[in-house]
């Protein structure tokens, strides 16, 4: 398997901002949901078939979720998550008292790699996070990894495999 091209709050922090620029808003259910469809384009739309994050998506209650991703932005509960200008970068040792305020800058991802996930949320935009759940309930990596009460992972593999069969 590849290696990831970025860090799952990276693509968050653009999927964020870029949605509320566009007017779409984001809750973070939706963008649970909107995670797992650009992990699914870049896995099985692209050429190189590399994962465009690096985190595991798992199956909770309500769908894929990518944990890292869920805790970060859970703060908002069910409301539209606000456009991130700054985010806080706690060092990896653990410690909670170790952190740095960062200002956000959108040039991680590349141009390309943006129009693809811009493309995705536009797509998905006129759909509710409720419809999104749905439509995740209804595909076999998250009914294949679903257990009530454990987050099993969702695979790139499945996830790959689904989509390449169901194009």
């Amino acid at each position: 398997m590849k290696k990831a091209k970025y860090d799952v709050l990276e693509v968050s922090r653009h999927v964020i901002n870029y949605s509320n620029r566009m007017g779409y808003g984001v809750s973070n259910l939706k963008l649970q949901k909107l995670l797992y469809f650009v992990q699914a384009y870049f896995l099985a739309f692209t050429e190189s078939g590399t994962p465009c994050f690096k985190e595991k998506i798992e199956a909770w209650d309500f769908g894929p979720v990518v944990p890292e991703a869920y805790h970060e932005f859970k703060i908002y509960g069910g409301c539209n998550i606000p456009v991130i200008d700054s985010y806080f970068d706690f060092k990896e040792d653990g410690n909670p008292f170790l952190f740095e305020k960062k200002e956000y800058v959108d040039n991680i991802i590349s141009k390309y790699d943006k129009k693809i996930i811009d493309d995705i949320v536009d797509q998905m935009a006129e759909y509710s996070a409720t419809t999104l759940v749905n439509i995740t309930h209804n595909q076999s990596p998250w009914c294949d990894a679903y257990v009530p009460y454990i987050n099993n992972e969702i695979t790139l593999n499945s996830i790959r495999s689904y989509f390449n069969t169901n194009r």
